[in-house]
């Protein structure tokens, strides 16, 4: 499945049915008076969340949304039948936003969770809406009112409580299979992964937390290098980052600065961010050099580091002891 986390669309209300001029007209009713009905409410179009939905991949081949008009006034005084509404259904986590202001108009972050895009147009009204004592025939009857229009942004933000992020090759999808039943591309290569990966790691009460690995960060991600540019986006929501350094880089301690600093530079609160670092692949070095590069990784990051081996598992279970710590579970 491709992973679409953008789209530009375009929604249109129903617009309200017209009222009618319309005169009793019956057998032994001289004087039946005015019987036009109104219109009828044009469709509303609503956003829904909905869990099944994992990318916003039905918007590119779709682009513009109408919701039914309303139906127009009938004879002796029968009211038109409103136009359905619309509803489009959107991944959890979306946000939605007036294109021309960027103005957020709403977050779709819970199940059934609905937003109201544009609204129907009020349908007219009949002549028989006119009959008064001073106008016992009036002849006056108004058209329905256009819908709303509405030309949006939608932007998918995964939600998940920890986002994994490193440089690329640094392990982190390797990580997400061996905790979580999560099955991504895994090789021995930069920019492997090209989409988020979300995957469920039981907690000790029994619940599942969300883990989203997120494609390699590089220098200059937050101006637009890379992929990370794309994806930054989706650690936004998270609670906790989980940031590996490969023990097999050239420099492991720069590739720890250079992920620090596109953070800062994209901002949105993520520099701030409980993190736990951790080195992965230790399986590469001997003990001296390990102990060498973790004091070094500790001494700049100014709290424990943790030391794992996601392809041989070792030291996971510290890793998710602290993970639950900060999340306080």
């Amino acid at each position: 499945m491709q992973f679409i986390d953008q789209a530009r669309i375009a929604v249109h209300a129903g617009r309200g049915g017209d009222g009618i001029m319309a005169f009793r007209r019956e057998k032994y009713v001289p004087a039946g008076g005015p019987s036009g009905g109104d219109g009828g409410r044009g469709g509303d179009v609503w956003f829904e969340a909905d869990p099944n939905l994992q990318t916003l991949l039905d918007f590119k081949y779709r682009r513009t949304f109408e919701a039914q008009e309303g139906r127009r006034g009938g004879p002796n005084r029968s009211s038109g039948a409103g136009g359905d509404s619309m509803v489009i259904k959107v991944p959890l986590g979306t946000e939605v936003r007036d294109r021309r202001t960027n103005i957020l108009l709403g977050d779709l972050t819970e199940k059934g969770q609905r937003l109201l895009a544009a609204a129907g147009g009020r349908g007219g009204l009949g002549n028989a809406h006119y009959l008064s004592n001073r106008n016992r025939a009036p002849e006056k009857f108004t058209e329905g009112k256009d819908g709303e229009e509405w030309f949006l942004q939608l932007e998918l933000k995964l939600l998940a409580e920890v986002g994994i992020i490193g440089l690329p090759n640094a392990g982190k999808s390797t990580l997400i299979s061996v905790l979580s039943a999560a099955r991504p591309k895994i090789a021995d290569y930069p920019f492997t992964t090209l989409v988020p990966n979300l995957g469920v790691v039981r907690r000790p009460s029994g619940d599942g937390t969300v883990f989203a690995d997120i494609p390699g960060l590089i220098a200059g991600a937050a101006q637009g290098a890379g992929l990370g540019h794309d994806f930054l986006r989706h650690i936004e929501r998270t609670r906790l980052l989980v940031h590996l350094v490969d023990a097999g880089g050239d420099d492991p301690l720069a590739d720890l600065e250079v992920v620090e600093a596109e953070l800062a530079a994209y901002g949105h609160g993520l520099p701030e961010r409980p993190r736990v670092v951790a080195i992965n692949k230790i399986e590469l070095l001997l003990g001296e050099e390990l102990e060498e590069l973790a004091s070094r990784v500790q001494a700049h990051c100014g709290s424990p580091v943790l030391l794992i081996s996601a392809a041989t598992s070792q030291g996971l279970d510290k890793l998710l002891a602290r993970v639950w710590q900060e999340l306080g579970i």
